[in-house]
């Protein structure tokens, strides 16, 4: 079914950027946010760069509050062949229409008062620097030549102001859908109308389930490390030494070690920040250094810095504990003792995962993997992580797997037995089988229709202006207000 929200299809390949720097490329974009005239639409806006150098740049449309200038969908493309998206079959207007619906989102979302943490999109920018300089071997110069940008603070800006807009754009079509759900009546009728040889096709699905050993680190290394924190703890507050140094000599942490240990910026509206870490970041007063603590990376100490407002400037020492060949020897035979504990029948798979693994995520589910795209136990054959489909090509229902060898986050050995414990061949969608696939669909659909109907609300009611020059496009929505 056409979708009037989907205005632009491609396909982006894997490449070896960052998440962040995939985010910036993505949406580097965006003009600064600007209130004109109807008359001004029809001219060139001109644009004094600090060196007082004059670009002339054509505006292609208004959008309630933003512009978009014609620039706007050449840099679309440029950044989107960086990618190394497919543009094919995909035309300007399409493109053009994308940063429309961008700017609406971003429009309404200031008029419905929605509000984003400026700390929040800093401390972003600030990562997304950081990735940047990565590709560059940490030259800034280089990074600004690349980017046509005078200096960073200018470049910093222009970063700050395309993460607003997308936040805003982004909270906005959250809002808009958050509340819809669908009914199991509306599933049923959703499928009904499917025709029978237009229902969807699904894979081959499986559930799988593992079970990790991990050596265990012994109780005498995590003291010496805990030890050692604690001499870099003594030596900066009763010495004088750097932080810094110390940082750099001896962090097991490659991301910031090279910075002395300095972290970007921290704000309590952080996601996704270890909750060790967390919390004993924002007890700390200026200028103190903690006591050495643990999270699942090893044993930290870490130094507030400054507070600025709701930020705080940290860095951290990070050790990871060493582990023995003893210990690797050890884990080793265990694993190798309850793979053979499975086959003689002493075993369930399920009940060994609960007695012994060492992932607390899986164990208590008898091992069983979570697919993490759909929260259910499937996973789609076509669609699975390479590394598990090469550790479960050729496996039958039930059987266990040889001893795998696998790594942590922090490169440390572990070791694994994998199970497929179902199989569902390729099949043609089945409403009781496949029910959370087609309540997804259902929803999908829903939500899409709020959307649309949203879009033709806000257009309707929004000042938009489409310059002559892009009257021509075939829009699926009616940006040119004729319908």
């Amino acid at each position: 079914m056409p979708l009037k929200t989907n205005n632009l299809k491609f396909t982006i390949k894997t490449k070896t950027l960052s998440a962040f720097a995939f985010l910036l490329l993505a949406t580097f974009t965006v003009s600064a946010q600007e209130i004109i005239d109807e008359t001004t639409t029809e001219q060139a806006v001109d644009t004094t760069l600090t060196n007082g150098a004059i670009k002339v740049d054509g505006v292609a449309a208004v959008v309630g509050d933003y512009i978009v200038l014609d620039s706007d969908i050449d840099k679309m493309i440029i950044q989107l062949k960086a990618q190394g998206a497919s543009l094919q079959g995909v035309t300007r207007c399409q493109l053009f229409g994308k940063l429309l619906e961008d700017k609406l989102y971003a429009h309404h979302a200031i008029q419905d008062s929605i509000v984003v943490s400026d700390a929040e999109i800093r401390s972003y920018v600030d990562q997304q620097i950081q990735q940047f300089l990565q590709q560059f071997n940490g030259n800034m110069d280089a990074l600004l030549k690349f980017y046509k940008k005078e200096d960073e603070v200018s470049f910093r800006e222009e970063i700050f102001e395309i993460n607003k807009s997308n936040k805003l754009a982004s909270e906005m079509q959250r809002k808009i859908i958050e509340d819809i759900e669908v009914t199991p009546e509306e599933v049923r009728q959703f499928f009904n109308r499917i025709p029978k040889e237009e229902r969807p096709r699904f894979g081959t699905e499986l559930k799988v389930a593992q079970i990790i050993i991990e050596p265990k680190v012994s109780e005498e290394e995590k003291q010496r490390v805990i030890n050692q924190l604690k001499e870099f703890k003594r030596e900066v507050e009763e010495e004088g030494k750097s932080f810094r140094s110390r940082a750099a000599f001896y962090s097991d942490d490659p991301g910031s070690k090279k910075s002395g240990g300095k972290l970007p910026p921290m704000n309590r509206a952080q996601p996704r920040m270890v909750k060790e870490f967390r919390d004993v970041a924002f007890s700390l007063q200026e200028g103190q250094i903690s006591e050495p603590f643990e999270t699942d990376f090893g044993f930290h100490i870490i130094y507030l810095e400054k507070i600025r407002g709701q930020e705080y400037d940290v860095s951290h020492i990070l050790l990871v504990p060493e582990i023995s060949d003893e210990e690797v020897l050890e884990a080793k035979e265990k694993i190798e003792k309850i793979r053979t504990d499975i086959i003689d029948g002493v075993y369930t798979f399920a009940e060994a995962a609960e007695e012994f693994s060492d992932e607390k995520e899986t164990k208590y589910q008898g091992g069983q993997l979570i697919n993490p795209q759909t929260q259910d136990y499937n996973f789609e054959l076509t669609k699975m992580d390479p590394e598990l489909y090469s550790q479960l090509q050729g496996l039958e229902n039930n059987t266990v797997s040889e001893v795998l060898t696998d790594t942590d986050r922090q490169g440390n050995i572990k070791f694994k037995l994998v199970t497929v414990t179902d199989r569902i061949d390729e099949h043609d969608a089945d409403y009781a089988r496949d029910y959370l696939k087609i309540k997804e669909l259902a929803l999908n659909e829903k939500q899409f229709e709020t959307i649309g109907k949203w879009q033709d609300e806000k257009i309707a009611d929004t000042y938009i202006k489409i310059s002559e020059a892009h009257r021509g496009c075939d829009f699926s929505s009616n940006w040119l207000k004729n319908k």
